[in-house]
């Protein structure tokens, strides 16, 4: 993921799936795979634990030359130097984000199911936008369900990537990327396998 282009898998981690022993044995299975991104998103309130984690993901990423986005929290983006956050209908601005982390910073913005909120986003400057969830997800239940047909609307409105998110797996994925989606952000159908280098060569043969 860089400034002009956001395609192949991006693995977003779980805290329930990956407990810390795991955590960056299976990145990096994950990154071996063929994943082109990495989302670290852990909603605990265990600050120092998790400014641990992400200094380890991004120097594991670096290594990989792959970029590391902080879910949600601006300051421990800006604090363990990672390329760029991801932030949602309630998380601080865009304008403070990107004030805060510099221009060179990639910064997502969640868009649910509405185009408007990613036109917002575009004109503000994100560096990619996502909508779903496009199937039913394990993670979030209860998550708003995007319909297929907005991927083709985005992909004609927006200039800016556009990310898929939601209970997607290797054999639905080719739906998505046939309506436009230029990248696959992945949970359970990657952390919860029992090889997750080998399900993530699996998502990675869908963008060759």
């Amino acid at each position: 993921m860089n400034k002009t282009a956001c395609r192949g898998l991006y693995a977003i981690t779980d805290a329930v799936l990956l407990p810390d022993e795991r955590l960056l044995a299976a990145v990096e299975q994950a990154i071996l795979g063929g994943a082109r991104s990495v989302q670290y998103r852990d909603k605990s309130g265990d600050g120092g634990r998790r400014l641990a984690q992400a200094h380890g993901l991004n120097r594991l990423c670096r290594r990989h030359q792959v970029p590391l986005i902080v879910n949600d929290d601006v300051e421990l983006a800006a604090q363990v130097g990672a390329a760029g956050v991801h932030i949602g209908r309630n998380d601080p601005a865009f304008a403070t984000a990107r004030a805060r982390l510099g221009e060179a910073a990639l910064i997502g913005v969640s868009c649910y199911d509405c185009l408007a909120l990613a036109l917002d986003a575009e004109r503000a400057g994100a560096d990619y936008v996502a909508f779903g969830a496009f199937f039913p997800s394990p993670t979030k239940p209860d998550e708003i369900r995007a319909p297929l047909g907005l991927l083709r609307e985005a992909k004609v409105s927006l200039k800016v990537p556009v990310v898929a998110i939601g209970g997607i797996t290797p054999d639905n994925a080719p739906t998505l990327l046939d309506a436009g989606a230029d990248a696959l952000a992945v949970v359970s159908a990657l952390f919860a396998q029992p090889d997750i280098r080998d399900a993530a060569r699996r998502f990675a043969a869908l963008f060759t």
